[in-house]
Formats: structure tokens, C-alpha cells, sequence
């Protein structure tokens, strides 16, 4: 059974950070593409990064770049979102996907497996 499992949210203030993790299970890892999303309610998911675990190749939306960070660990299966001086605008809960073959897509439609989510909330 594929798992992925959310971890790390919690309250911040605004320019603060959080170290996000997915942990998945029940597939093979490394042939796959994570990638994390986000949402608040009300409004539609979004892509935020993404990663090939195979080669460690990454893509990130234009309103993260430059303070958000996607790696993983391929001996633990565990791909990690570093987010780093935080705003109010970042405010979401944050989901953890997978999608096989791996490619560098933030599409909602390519991804198969879905986490629960992690709640955000960066406080002005």
C-alpha cells in the first residue's frame, strides 16, 4: 500500500522557518517524482517544488524560489521541504505526492498519490 505521511507543520512568525518531511512507504522511491503542494481552503492546490529522487533534478514555483529547498534522503525515503524566511502568504496546508515515471511537473493531474497534509500557518 503506497504511504505518505506529512510532517514538520506548525505555527511561525513571518520570516522565521519550517523543515517539512514526506515519508513514503509501499513503492519504489526512486523511480518516482515527489513533490509538495499547497492549499488553502477555499482556493485551488498549487504546486510548490519538485523532485526526481533518482537523479536529485528539482523545479520550484516562481513564489518560492529562493527561500523553499526540496532534497531527499533515498536510504531513509524520505523527501524534505526546507522553507526558509516564511510570510503570511505561505500560510496553506502543505501536501506531500507522488507520481510515477519521475518528472519535473507541479501539475495537480500527474500525481496519483496524495499525503493528508500538514497545516502552515506564518503569522505576521
Amino acid at each position: 500500500e503506497v504511504q505518505l505521511v506529512e510532517s514538520g507543520g506548525g505555527l511561525v512568525q513571518a520570516g522565521g522557518s519550517l523543515r517539512l518531511s514526506c515519508a513514503a512507504s509501499g513503492f519504489a522511491f526512486r523511480d518516482y517524482a515527489i513533490a509538495w503542494f499547497r492549499q488553502v481552503p477555499g482556493e485551488e492546490r498549487e504546486g510548490v517544488s519538485v523532485i526526481i529522487t533518482r537523479d536529485g533534478s528539482t523545479a520550484y514555483a516562481d513564489a518560492v524560489k529562493g527561500r523553499f529547498t526540496i532534497s531527499s534522503d533515498n536510504t531513509k525515503n524520505t523527501v524534505y521541504l526546507q522553507m526558509n524566511s516564511l510570510k503570511p502568504e505561505d500560510t496553506a496546508i502543505y501536501y506531500c505526492a507522488a507520481a510515477f515515471p519521475g518528472m519535473l511537473r507541479l501539475w495537480v493531474r500527474f500525481y496519483e498519490h496524495w499525503g493528508q497534509g500538514t497545516q502552515v500557518t506564518v503569522s505576521s
